[in-house]
């Protein structure tokens, strides 16, 4: 078996796990080991969003938007019509850094405080913004950000 076989059976074991109907986020290791597996291979900056009930259940892992190896134009538009289309009531940010540092630019932290703004307009909780940049990670709900 392949490396990258190996990592593809255990996203999907850990994509089980994580849609499980008992299974919620209120642990921001959960999601950063399983962020870690889906943006580890990636040379491009990807922005995805977990879309989360009211019980922080997991409905959808979306990939909104792609970028280049330093950057990806995010649109809070965007963010919220794809909540909204999911009827989301909470979600988790989450980007990646193909330089392997996790550590948010400025830009990363008015983003997600354009981000935040928008989504409380429609009544949607952001829980969490978590930068993966190689094996590690930054959680904006950690240090006190969200």
């Amino acid at each position: 078996m392949t490396e990258q076989e190996i990592i593809d059976r255990a996203l999907n074991i850990l994509d089980t796990r994580l849609r499980k109907p008992e299974r919620a986020f209120n642990n921001p290791k959960d999601v950063t080991r399983f962020l870690t597996l889906q943006f580890k291979e990636l040379e491009h900056e990807s922005f995805r969003i977990m879309l989360l009930d009211t019980q922080h259940r997991l409905l959808e892992l979306k990939e909104l938007f792609r970028g280049t190896i330093d950057g990806a134009a995010v649109y809070p538009r965007e963010v919220v019509k794809t909540a909204l289309a999911f009827n989301a009531a909470a979600v988790i940010l989450s980007h990646n850094h193909p330089s392997g540092c996790p550590e948010p630019s400025e830009a990363d932290k008015r983003i997600t405080r354009h981000l935040q703004d928008a989504l409380q307009l429609v009544d949607i909780r952001v829980l969490d913004h978590i930068v993966v940049g190689g094996t590690q990670s930054y959680s904006f709900a950690e240090h006190g950000l969200i």
